[in-house]
């Protein structure tokens, strides 16, 4: 997030045609921005001490903790001012997804979109937790991640690979354990980019225009699981939701995030997303990042001192600004933080230096800037196997895996080597040198080490007394026929990167410009299996690729993705290879046969400085697109092989005696107020004396001369009354019928094989309707089996889980239609099924 550029590339080709605003695609405005209340999960404690805090603050410490001090302006990505008078340092924030940015001993894990692969609640939440345990070590208190947006609209998104996937299910489970995991070690998780932000091209401009209906079944699904599983914080994203930009649109912040999901924590703006002040501070941002604002402003900020002067005038009301720092301050007391017991940064994120300026921006403060902290712990041991049992077995013909002693093994390709200039050679990893373990931009982390495929490989070769030969060059097809043609088995490797949109590699800013492999890719795997039928496929990419021509070929007999495995990857794939692990992988997206089979396209040329761009296809996105439009896949959603074979069985479906869902009513109380408000303008004046550091934002004004400014305030923005409460909403996660329990599904998996091996049995509904998909995920579980063993597997169907958003009554419904479980391997291998009616469910 480093210093992202707002406006968008104007590209030449397409001319979108420009339309009047009235014609724009909007949502009703919602206000006031609602006011946290506490709740369940340690809130309502978080929430007592937050109050007590609050109350002793000045304005201008109210609002220094609202307001980042400034790009480079201290130690961390993202620095909130401090409270010296009670010693409170204020916040570090600090990317990324993967691990600790900018700084050193520490880990680099799989990225989500592999972790989604693992499917397994267990490996997430480990991840979360030694996240967490990194994050909290070197002195950060928000942890600038998980992903769920993008959700991955469009297989082409830069950013997908952060995420977890297209599917709003696995994407919701995976958030929620990544954050119970995260802030169970003491750091806040910021879960971002809320909402809707599918591409890179134009991300600071684009409008994304979308039904509600599809906005809640599908982009605020994983959201809501994020809110109920307690996350402290939401970012919300550079893009426009239905024409107003995301940090400042109170439909997206007021309505559906704070009142109905209830979320207790704080807003922040991804960096240089905010573009108002008193219009952010009413629409629900709580804090704002880095805290820069447009040039020429009197304040260098958005906030800062523009915000007190807000506050002063009335066009901010002082409850509203506590309850930014009630918010801030729970979701800090709610993990277990102290501000007595704050652990010291003891990094910089903009000089490897062990001494420099503290102050990077202003070049002042030299001091130890840097302790080089070893964060590690064993978690290398975690990552490996994440590697291992993220990896997707999508082709294995006549036992061509796993690989026993084989007498001559030739590695070919780029991507199974080391970086040459190393595996932090390149800034973000904006590079594709060697093999890819990560894409780039601020989702990255400097790895400690990255143990490359060939490595692992070469190693395993000497003590199994195999011939081992490794071409390093993807061009030299000559050279790479002559190795592979004597070998036993030629393993090649290729892979497709992508990333932030913030700069461009190989001609691609961000976004994919097509699916295909990078660096000749295709055409080595083509000249390698020309010459070798014992052709073994490992492809390393942030998502699907076009590969049926490879799945299709007789001499390829074995297809691996290893997705982004992180530090451990030829160690990860090693194991899978060679049969330590049995590959339990399950694809997380559908890769289809051709760029159209998506059925959507990223928007990559407009000479409009605010692209439409508008989400037409509803719900039917993936593979809910391949179904209702019966596209044949290359590898369908939720596929994967394994050594062994399974079996299903024993079909149950159970009624729960569950109450009937009923929707939330009633009030809120009224916005509290914490002893008045210092309406004193002399007060909020930089003390006497007080010299400032350059490019530091500060919280106090200019001049004591402030104008009213309620005149240009929207209508309900400063009503403190008591609210409604939605029918959806009511506590963290929306209603908490939602998540009752209606029935429960059972069945029994056996291992039909002749090894041990986990299966991940995938439980999917119908829900009936004649415009709904055909079916959608609502359940998978992880299942170890030795050879001959049975397990009885039950899932839990929620009141949610059947339900369908009703656009009219602005609430969950059961619908008329008959519904029908389906339980198998894969979105298409639906192995058992059976349907029933829920007539005393509809309300």
């Amino acid at each position: 997030m480093l210093a992202p550029s707002l406006a968008p590339l104007l590209l030449t080709g397409l001319t979108l045609p420009l339309a009047t605003a009235q014609d724009l695609p909007t949502f009703t405005p919602s206000f006031p921005s609602p006011w946290v209340s506490g709740g369940p999960g340690g809130w309502d404690e978080a929430l007592a001490r937050a109050r007590d805090f609050v109350r002793n603050l000045t304005l201008t410490e109210k609002v220094n903790l609202t307001t980042g001090t400034g790009n480079q302006a201290d130690l961390c990505t993202g620095n909130t001012g401090s409270v010296p008078r009670i010693g409170f340092r204020g916040l570090c924030l600090q990317d990324g997804p993967v691990g600790v940015r900018y700084t050193d001993l520490n880990s680099v894990f799989p990225a989500g979109i592999s972790t989604a692969a693992t499917w397994s609640r267990s490996l997430m939440r480990r991840r979360g937790e030694a996240i967490g345990q990194e994050f909290n070590d070197k002195g950060v208190d928000v942890h600038l991640g998980p992903v769920v947006g993008p959700l991955g609209r469009d297989p082409a998104g830069g950013r997908n690979f952060e995420a977890f996937g297209p599917d709003p299910y696995l994407s919701g489970v995976a958030v929620a354990e990544t954050i119970e995991g995260t802030q169970s070690a003491g750091v806040v998780a910021s879960v971002k980019h809320y909402i809707l932000n599918e591409q890179e091209h134009f991300r600071g401009g684009i409008s994304t225009n979308i039904d509600d209906k599809t906005m809640h079944e599908l982009y605020l699904w994983p959201f809501a699981d994020a809110v109920r599983a307690g996350v402290g914080s939401v970012m919300c994203s550079y893009n426009q939701i239905n024409n107003t930009f995301g940090c400042e649109n109170s439909y997206v912040l007021n309505k559906l995030l704070k009142n109905e999901l209830g979320f207790q924590g704080f807003v922040i703006s991804d960096w240089g997303a905010q573009h108002s002040g008193i219009d952010s501070a009413n629409a629900g941002l709580d804090m704002t990042m880095p805290g820069d604002g447009p040039p020429g402003n009197a304040y260098g900020s958005y906030w800062g001192g523009a915000l007190t002067e807000a506050v002063l005038s009335l066009a901010v009301q002082s409850w509203r600004l506590d309850d930014m720092i009630i918010r801030i301050m729970a979701a800090f007391y709610k993990v277990g933080r102290d501000p007595t017991t704050q652990i010291d940064i003891n990094f910089s994120s903009w000089t490897t230096e062990t001494e420099g300026p503290r102050y990077w921006a202003a070049k002042m403060g030299n001091t130890t800037v840097n302790k080089h902290v070893d964060v590690q712990g064993d978690h290398a041991e975690l990552i490996r196997e994440m590697g291992a049992k993220s990896i997707v077995l999508l082709k294995n013909v006549g036992g061509a895996l796993p690989l026993v002693k084989p007498e001559s093994i030739a590695v070919i390709g780029e991507d199974a080597q080391d970086n040459p200039d190393g595996p932090n050679g390149c800034v973000d990893r904006i590079c594709n040198n060697g093999t890819l373990a990560m894409g780039w931009g601020s989702a990255t982390a400097e790895y400690p080490y990255l143990i490359a495929p060939a490595t692992a490989l070469e190693q395993q070769a000497e003590l199994d007394g195999t011939a081992f030969v490794n071409i390093k060059n993807n061009f030299d097809l000559e050279t790479a026929r002559t190795a592979a043609s004597s070998a036993s088995v030629a393993l090649v490797f290729a892979n497709a990167d992508a990333g932030e949109g913030y700069t461009t590699l190989d001609g691609n800013f961000g976004d994919r410009n097509n699916l295909t492999l990078w660096k000749g890719g295709d055409e080595l795997i083509e000249a390698v299996s020309s010459v070798n039928p014992n052709t073994v496929v490992v492809i390393h990419s942030v998502g699907p690729v076009l590969i049926d021509h490879i799945k299709t070929n007789p001499n390829v007999t074995a297809i691996l993705w290893a997705g982004l495995p992180g530090q451990e990857s030829g160690s990860s794939l090693t194991d899978v290879l060679y049969g330590k692990v049995n590959p339990q992988g399950r694809t997380p997206f559908t890769w289809g046969k051709t760029a159209d089979d998506w059925g959507v396209h990223i928007l990559f040329n407009s000479t409009s400085p605010q692209p439409q761009q508008e989400f037409s296809e509803g719900v039917f996105i993936d593979y809910r697109y391949f179904d209702r439009e019966e596209i044949e896949p290359s590898f369908e959603f939720g596929f994967g092989l394994s050594y062994t074979n399974f079996t299903y069985s024993d079909l149950t479906v159970t009624s729960q005696d569950a109450e009937p869902y009923q929707p939330s009513s009633g009030e809120t109380p009224a916005a509290p107020l914490y002893g008045g408000s210092d309406q004193d303008p002399t007060h909020a004046l930089m003390p006497e004396g007080f010299e400032k550091i350059p490019r530091m934002i500060y919280p106090w004004i200019n001049s004591t001369d402030i104008p009213d400014g309620t005149g240009s305030v929207p209508d309900g923005a400063h009503n403190r009354s008591a609210q409604p409460i939605l029918p959806a909403g009511g506590a963290p996660g929306g209603n908490p019928g939602l998540y009752t329990v209606l029935y429960v599904v059972g069945m029994d998996i056996t291992n039909s094989g002749e090894v041990a091996g986990t299966e991940i049995p995938q439980l999917y509904l119908s829900h009936g309707g004649p415009t709904d998909p055909k079916v959608v995920l609502r359940g998978f579980d992880e299942v170890s089996l030795e050879p001959g063993e049975t397990k009885t597997v039950t899932f839990n169907v929620t009141y949610r889980d059947l339900s369908n958003w009703d656009v009219d009554a602005q609430d969950w419904r059961v619908t008329e239609y008959p519904k029908t479980v389906f339980v198998g391997a894969s979105s298409r291998d639906l192995r058992l099924q059976k349907e029933w009616t829920l007539p005393r469910l509809r309300v």
